[in-house]
């Protein structure tokens, strides 16, 4: 008997149906695999950037354009993806962002020169931002809310955080037994499989506006995109930078425009019942924050081992398993359990501790600390604590969302990530650097940097305690109630059929 026999209905024929338990089944890989694959690659290209450098003769200051232009992309188009496929058709709009991704990594893995490989990474990063609200949307679709869901949830974040733990693995081991070029074609066979299990989903309902809000679009789009190019400009030319400051000027301004257009507007991006619920608008914030935190730690732990330790690429992303571990067990066990036995605001309020107790464990690092009995096992539970967070902050913020305007709100709760990671990467990495310059006048250098990566983990903390304060005065008991076991009818017959 299968894990997802927990659909039942009143109906004993549908209880039984090992063709819709099938379809079920496929449904939830097909989506997990897609959020892995695009998390994936925002990750695996770091561990081969020497690489490509040395190949395709890329100056040092367009180097990290081969991670930016991914990561713009990706984050500046998400908002209107999500309406788009709403409008237009969450599967056909889905599949096309995974053949665009798919088409761009094989031109960028094939790719002659450095610029070619940043235009078809910028290519990936609207692939990504197409199929991403897709695969959530279509998740929301598919399975009823309640433990259907849950499970399917607990996949989808197990994917998330295991995707951007393994992108340095699995970009270590490619780099190093293979080419760099495998890094990005290793997605073709992917997209294929994906493709195939595309039928298994359910596109839900129709969205009732079926126009698309060009002047919100536009806001939305620059906006977002003026946020995430000043962060990624933030960790080369500083705070100060004349465009950096610019960029966020434009950003500011575009955004507020946007709220006002939203406010104002007949048929608004984004339509007021999917910000109507507190408890949704504080699952983004919470995901806004934990993002914040979680990128950066990550970035602080891969300088340790790398700046301090002394690791190669590859035993520094072999030393990251732990933490995927925890991720998967919380995604697939703690968070699901999380979120069905316990008020939603304690749920997101428990993991969110237990990832603050992680991160701040990695507070007491050392030059000389224990790989072994320090790193490893803060490792360990940092990752359970972000998995059931990302588990039950992505439960609560789609919850009760018309599946008629699923798109729209998954792709918020993917933006406020995807920003969320942008600006933890230059906060942080700002308050580390400068706590390191100002601790090397009087001691060693690996002493220096180090206090200022406990600086950095020190704030990640900060972030994930304010997101328990967020949970706590926004997260109330849903007005739609639970129904963990009443798929729509209509569905059900579709797939009976």
């Amino acid at each position: 008997m299968s894990q997802f026999d927990g659909a039942a209905t009143d109906t004993p024929v549908a209880v039984a149906d090992p063709v819709r338990d099938r379809q079920f089944g496929v449904a939830t890989w097909v989506i997990a695999f897609a959020r892995f694959m695009v998390v994936l690659d925002g990750t695996i290209m770091i561990v081969a950037l020497p690489s490509i450098q040395s190949a395709l003769k890329i100056s040092p200051a367009n180097l990290n354009w081969v991670i930016n232009a991914y990561s713009l992309t990706f984050g500046g188009l998400l908002l209107v993806a999500g309406r788009v496929g709403d409008v237009y058709g969450r599967k056909k709009v889905f599949s096309a962002g995974l053949v665009l991704f798919g088409v761009a990594s094989l031109l960028g893995g094939l790719a002659p020169t450095g610029g070619v490989l940043i235009a078809f990474r910028a290519l990936q990063g609207v692939g990504a931002a197409i199929a991403t609200p897709g695969a959530l949307s279509l998740l929301v679709s598919t399975f009823p809310e309640g433990e259907l869901r849950t499970k399917a949830l607990g996949l989808y974040g197990g994917m998330t955080g295991l995707a951007s733990v393994m992108g340095l693995v699995l970009g270590g081991v490619l780099t190093t037994y293979a080419s760099w070029r495998w890094v990005l074609l290793v997605n073709v066979p992917v997209v294929i499989g994906i493709l195939l299990g595309v039928r298994a989903l359910n596109e839900g309902e129709p969205a009732e506006r079926t126009r698309i809000d060009i002047p919100g679009a536009v806001t939305a789009t620059l906006g977002a995109g003026s946020l995430v190019y000043a962060v990624v400009r933030v960790g080369e030319h500083g705070w100060s930078d004349a465009v950096v400051v610019g960029c966020l000027i434009a950003a500011a301004v575009l955004l507020a425009v946007f709220a006002v257009i939203q406010r104002t507007s007949r048929a608004p991006m984004i339509p007021r019942e999917v910000l109507g619920d507190r408890g949704r608008v504080g699952a983004n914030i919470v995901t806004l924050l934990m993002s914040t935190g979680s990128f950066a730690t990550y970035f602080f732990l891969t300088l340790y081992m790398q700046e301090v330790l002394g690791y190669s690429a590859l035993r520094t992303g072999l030393m990251y398993l732990p933490l995927a571990v925890g991720f998967g067990i919380a995604a697939g066990g703690v968070g699901p359990q999380l979120l069905a036995r316990t008020p939603e605001r304690v749920a997101l309020s428990l993991a969110l501790a237990l990832a603050a107790a992680g991160t701040a464990w990695f507070g007491f690092l050392a030059v000389h600390s224990s790989i072994y009995a320090m790193v490893m096992p803060a490792s360990l539970v940092t990752g359970l604590g972000l998995g059931a967070t990302t588990v039950v902050a992505t439960g609560i913020g789609v919850r009760g969302i018309d599946s008629s305007e699923a798109g729209i709100g998954s792709a918020l709760l993917t933006a406020s990530g995807q920003i969320g990671g942008a600006l933890g990467l230059a906060g942080l990495a700002t308050v580390a650097a400068t706590t390191a310059r100002h601790a090397a006048q009087g001691t060693a250098l690996s002493d220096a940097l180090v206090q200022g990566y406990t600086a950095g983990f020190k704030v990640a903390v900060g972030l994930y305690l304010l997101g328990i304060v967020v949970s706590l005065a926004t997260i109330t008991p849903f007005a739609g109630g639970r129904t963990p076991q009443t798929p729509h009818k209509p569905r059900q017959e579709t797939q009976q059929a």
